[in-house]
Parts: C-alpha cells; sequence; structure tokens
C-alpha cells in the first residue's frame, strides 16, 4: 500500500515532466513548411544582434564555441536547430550586490522571489534609493525577463518569469545570486526558454552544470551562455506554448 501511494503522488509529476520533454522535442506539435526553418530565423537573431552591438544598445560578446555532436542530449525535428542559449539573447548577466534600506521603493529580486509557482514580490528587500543611479538601464527588469537562481544549496536553479503587473513599484532589478536572462523576444519567446529551462532534462543536470564545493555551487554566468537550446520556428514556439496551456492544467488536477 505505501508503494502504490508513493506511485499515486509521483504520477503526476511524471505526467507533467513527459509533457515538458515532449514539448521540447517537437512531439506535442506538428511542423509545418509555412513555419520555416529555425537556422534561417537564427540568422536573422544574428542580423539583429549585429545592429543592436552597432547602435550601441547591446555589448559584443565573445564567439561562443560552436556545438558539436557529443553534445547533443535528444533528436530533434529537421526544421529545428540547436543553438547556444546566450545567441538567442540581448542581455545575460547576473544581478549585483544591492546596498539595501528600509525604504519601500526600489525593491531587489532575490532566490526567494523565484518559487516554482511564480514570481513573488512580496518576498524582496529593497535597495538604498542613493543606489538606484548606479544601476546601468540594461539591469533594470524588464517583463517576461527570466530570473534563475544561481548559487546556493537547495534553491540552484529554481527559475520564474518576471511579470511587470506583479510589480507594482514599476521598477526592480536582480541582486548578484540570480541570472537575468533577456532574449531577443521579436525571435524567441522568453516562456518556451523557461519551459526548457524549468524542465526535466535541464533541472536533472543542473548540479553537473555547477560549479563549487556542495554548499557554494553556483551557476555561472559563462556556463549559462553555452547551454544549448533546441530552437523550433517562432510559430511553433507559439504553438507548443498554447498546447502547454491546455495540458499543464490537466496533470496538474490529477494531483488533486
Amino acid at each position: 500500500e505505501a508503494r502504490l501511494e508513493e506511485l499515486q503522488k509521483s504520477f503526476p509529476k511524471k505526467m507533467k515532466d513527459a509533457i515538458l520533454q515532449y514539448a521540447i522535442q517537437g512531439k506535442l506539435t506538428q511542423q509545418l513548411p509555412e513555419d520555416g526553418d529555425a537556422r534561417d530565423l537564427l540568422k536573422e537573431i544574428q542580423k539583429e544582434k549585429a545592429r543592436l552591438i552597432k547602435e550601441g544598445k547591446i555589448k559584443k560578446e565573445k564567439p561562443l564555441p560552436e556545438i558539436t555532436e557529443d553534445e547533443i542530449p535528444f533528436e530533434i525535428p529537421e526544421n529545428w536547430c540547436w543553438v547556444r542559449l546566450g545567441n538567442l539573447c540581448e542581455y545575460l548577466q547576473r544581478g549585483k550586490s544591492p546596498i539595501y534600506s528600509p525604504i519601500k521603493k526600489y525593491p531587489v529580486i532575490a532566490q526567494k522571489c523565484n518559487q516554482w509557482e511564480g514570481f513573488s514580490i512580496e518576498k524582496a528587500q529593497f535597495i538604498d534609493p542613493a543606489a538606484v543611479e548606479k544601476y546601468t538601464e540594461e539591469r533594470i527588469l524588464k517583463n517576461e525577463d527570466l530570473m534563475w537562481n544561481s548559487t546556493g544549496l537547495g534553491t540552484l536553479g529554481r527559475i520564474a518569469i518576471y511579470e511587470d503587473s506583479k510589480n507594482p513599484y514599476g521598477f526592480a532589478v536582480a541582486d548578484s545570486h540570480v541570472t537575468v536572462i533577456r532574449v531577443l523576444k521579436n525571435y524567441v519567446c522568453p516562456r518556451y526558454i523557461f519551459v526548457y529551462l524549468s524542465g526535466p532534462y535541464i533541472q536533472s543536470i543542473v548540479e553537473d552544470l555547477s560549479s563549487g564545493s556542495t554548499k557554494q555551487k553556483e551557476l555561472l554566468t559563462s556556463t549559462i551562455e553555452k547551454i544549448i537550446v533546441p530552437l523550433p520556428p517562432m510559430e511553433e514556439q507559439k504553438r507548443i506554448l498554447s498546447r502547454l496551456k491546455d495540458l499543464i492544467p490537466l496533470s496538474e488536477k490529477l494531483s488533486n
């Protein structure tokens, strides 16, 4: 009976994990010729990044290494491609250590704000108003930025999506234990990247990706930017998210 109860409790999570894994392998959606090829999408992303660098809107980065066959963990559809996460982003950086203040005006997002059930501004502390000017524009969080807990035992790898609508202060920055991932939203759906990073494959290797001793483990920015992502064409990214919107609530109902 105890074994049966254990199986019943674990089944909803296993089902949800299976759905998420199928999603990022292209097994929940049809691949349509009119969607085009993700390799062409990647070329458009490269052009856009080059333009933004030329205009001084983003910083020039060191080229990331080519993806090798040995790195590829599973098969994806022919019109998808593997790409390093950093190549999909206009900004990918750890937050910085704040100077705290009792004045509740400028919240700073810490690891406890990023829960598996979502982003919670209620758990935020606040920075000294005098220190706000030390934060460059790029460090101020934008809607649908991904916030990935990058240090410590227990919370390492937990990720949430920043939502403007949940922040009444109209301003937020991340602290030094959180990595901010800002994708080029005209070409990549932030929520698709969230599905991948929060899903069973990446979460199963978070410990392997991290550096340091057990209590001081951290996900380095240089490691995060090299993570390989299975990239579908934009329209299929949207279909995957739509499909998950229907399927995930069904799997969660089974756990109630």
